[in-house]
């Protein structure tokens, strides 16, 4: 692949997604204050000196939105790592092993996704201790029944093919099958799903914290910053649109590159098919 095949909206969805990694790796150094820091009156226009206002204790907006940009792709990205792992490897098993082991874990699944996703988080949160490990857990199992229902499926077609068969003849136990031949060949559709999952724990992420289950004060986070400023909305203070807006970009630039994989790995499927 070269670069000058990688169309436009890719390009801004990948500078957006550098950005916001970049603001979350180095937050303390390009952060013109403190994450807690008071530096002036509550809900201050923006100026040169604080270039988004500041909120509703006189914090300096911007370096509220570089910390809680730290602590929103942490947790979300934790949260879809452990989800995959543990939906891929559960979904791998029960598709590789079928019988009583691919129906009891598959009638769990259903169960899980019966439930309201952000009915069962609050429940689970308000009685958990709120540490940012709970949160974690909870997200990356309330997602991991998504990953399952996909990771199951794609599975299944491949557990069918003739060079797993020939594996299972040789011999090989259900770790090789999984790793070796099963996983190799469903990246293309797990990747790209990984990137969808990823823009939907920001958006749970910010919408419990939003409901003040998610990271707690004093930590910065995007959804916890547009709760603290909702108020100034109702006096034309627009301090809780920066972070709503900085949900929305990153959300669409994760979005714009999981659509440029999925066309790509179309057409490459398209391409060995014609060939």
């Amino acid at each position: 692949m070269r670069l000058n095949e990688i169309p436009l909206t890719a390009w801004v969805g990948i500078f957006g997604i550098v950005l916001t990694l970049f603001c979350a790796l180095f937050a303390p150094w390009i952060a013109p204050y403190g994450e807690t820091e008071v530096v002036g009156d509550v809900w201050a226009p923006a100026s040169s000196a604080y270039p988004f206002g500041l909120d509703n204790l006189g914090r300096d907006i911007l370096s509220r939105l570089i910390f809680g940009a730290q602590t929103t792709v942490f947790v979300s990205l934790a949260s879809t790592v452990l989800s995959f792992a543990l939906g891929i490897i559960l979904s791998f098993i029960a598709a590789t092993t079928r019988g009583w082991v691919d129906t009891g874990l598959s009638r769990l699944n259903d169960l899980m996704m019966s439930i309201p996703t952000l009915i069962f988080a609050l429940v689970v949160l308000a009685a958990l201790p709120q540490t940012l490990t709970t949160l974690i857990l909870v997200m990356a199992v309330l997602d991991s029944t998504r990953v399952f229902r996909l990771g199951r499926a794609v599975a299944l077609d491949v557990a069918v093919m003739d060079f797993v068969e020939a594996a299972r003849l040789r011999g090989e136990g259900t770790p090789w099958i999984i790793f070796r031949e099963i996983l190799p060949n469903t990246l293309s559709p797990l990747l790209a799903e990984f990137g969808l999952r990823f823009a939907f724990a920001i958006l749970f992420l910010s919408t419990l914290s939003f409901l003040g289950l998610g990271i707690q004060p004093p930590d910065a986070d995007w959804g916890g910053m547009v709760k603290d400023n909702k108020d100034g909305i109702i006096f034309g203070v627009a301090a809780a649109l920066v972070p709503g807006g900085a949900i929305a970009f990153l959300t669409i630039c994760v979005n714009l590159v999981v659509d440029w994989l999925l066309k790509r790995t179309s057409s490459l499927k398209g391409g060995r098919g014609d060939a």
